[in-house]
């Protein structure tokens, strides 16, 4: 496998992908099917916008490995029976040697499925919501590259999402965390050109 100066990556399987994708195998399978797909379902949302909190200084991997532990820990990410978590439930998951045992991430957690259930009664989905922050092709690069994905860590739409969710109350939804979820939820399609999934999405 050798990376080529645009980063994409050929497989043992013959698959060219994206330079971070082709391995572990656990990577593979999820830049294969997930990662910039588009996803307009409220608890995958839900979901991925509170794994990117608990990823917060800590490698993607990490929390891939564990993400059927968070989703056991946390009702499947039903936002409505997140929301009913109470000091209990806080106690029970900081002894879950499954999950990032963190603190603030875990009440932020509880406090962002509240902020959802009220998301949701205002503005109908959580899904609807979120998609009204997808930017205008226009204003992307023409072209996707490694050297142009390493200058989108942030953008002006994750800005904004960041800045109303935060308003809304929401925690741990900065700008880069913000766009690192648009990115995986198919909000932008940042496959590398000349990745395969980047044309079956």
């Amino acid at each position: 496998m050798a990376e080529t100066k645009s980063g994409l990556v050929t497989g043992d399987d013959g698959v060219t992908r994206c330079f971070w994708g082709d391995a572990p195998q656990i990577y593979r399978d999820y830049h294969d099917s997930e990662w910039g797909f588009p996803v307009h379902d409220d608890r995958r949302l839900f979901e991925k916008l509170c794994l990117e909190g608990f990823q917060a200084g800590l490698s993607w991997l990490t929390i891939l490995r564990k993400r059927e532990n968070f989703r056991a820990a946390f009702a499947g990410f039903d936002f409505e029976r997140v929301a009913r978590f109470g000091s209990r439930d806080v106690k029970r998951l900081l002894a879950d040697e499954g999950i990032v045992r963190h603190r603030g991430k875990i009440e932020a957690t509880i406090n962002n499925a509240q902020r959802t259930v009220e998301l949701v009664e205002s503005e109908g989905s959580l899904a609807e919501y979120v998609w009204r922050f997808e930017p205008d092709p226009a204003t992307r690069p023409a072209v996707i590259t490694r050297a142009a994905l390493m200058e989108m860590a942030h953008t002006r739409e994750s800005a904004a999402l960041s800045k109303d969710l935060k308003r809304r109350g929401w925690r741990f939804v900065g700008p880069t965390t913000v766009y690192a979820f648009m990115q995986a939820m198919g909000l932008v399609n940042d496959h590398l050109e000349g990745c395969q999934a980047r044309l079956q999405r």
